[in-house]
């Protein structure tokens, strides 16, 4: 058996607590259900991140977190199972240096856009950060059919060209990614995608096929620097809901 990778250090305990509340944030908002993830790369090692053991993100706690290095092998699994899906992490953080958090999610309201020719367009001042195009991996144009999971690190490099320098990408026939310089942006985006894709359903019902309005890429841009501050008030709330169902 290969010997684990080192770990990257101590992370401070407010760390752990904040990205497990995260994950419990993301299934309060039907981001996640049974199924999905949240990641955040070391504070102090960059070539090493955390996520939650395989379990649902409702229940995870600070001592369910393991340390991955980014080729997304665990550095103290002890015995406990990690999510499958672990390389769509590895693979973006290696890609995107600019990238702290990531979020892994199948909300149903997003996966239709990546079913359709219909691109998900940024609909109101939350979702700026969409104006700027959210590109669709395809599996199945570079692997043929397969069980749809990016259960490797070829398919996680895949994915991670396939999305580049964009902060959202499409699965198709499966989820989506939102990513973030920090833990709360990248929770207020995956939050606002489903929000978001709502949005445009509800928009696309009552333009019965005619034209719709939607943020234009400096709109976009604008609008998410504003975003960027703004997300705080959006994760205080959030936090302070998981801190009145635990102690941590």
């Amino acid at each position: 058996m290969a010997e684990a990778p080192r770990s990257g250090g101590q992370v401070a305990p407010e760390f752990t607590a904040d990205l497990a509340a995260a994950s419990r944030i993301l299934a309060e908002r039907g981001v996640v259900d049974a199924f999905g993830h949240i990641s955040h790369r070391h504070p102090s090692a960059p070539d090493r991140y955390f996520m939650s053991r395989a379990m649902a993100p409702a229940l995870v706690t600070p001592g369910d977190l393991i340390e991955y290095s980014l080729d997304s092998d665990p550095c103290n699994a002890d015995g406990r199972a990690s999510f499958l899906e672990r390389f769509i992490h590895g693979a973006i953080y290696k890609a995107r240096p600019d990238v702290s958090c990531i979020v892994h999610s199948h909300s149903p309201s997003v996966i239709p856009f990546g079913l359709v020719d219909t691109a998900m367009r940024a609909m109101f001042h939350n979702a700026a950060f969409l104006a700027e195009g959210v590109p669709v991996f395809d599996i199945g144009q570079k692997f043929g059919a397969t069980d749809m999971l990016v259960g490797d690190k070829t398919k996680g490099v895949a994915l991670a060209e396939c999305m580049g320098g964009k902060n959202v990408a499409l699965m198709r026939a499966h989820g989506s990614v939102a990513c973030g310089p920090s833990l709360q942006m990248a929770v207020f985006r995956a939050v606002y995608t489903e929000v978001n894709a709502r949005i445009q359903h509800w928009t696309a019902a009552l333009a019965g096929g005619g034209p719709m309005a939607s943020l234009s890429e400096e709109e976009g841009r604008l609008a998410d620097v504003t975003n960027r501050g703004a997300c705080m008030r959006a994760w205080e709330l959030w936090r302070r809901q998981v801190r009145e169902q635990v102690n941590w």
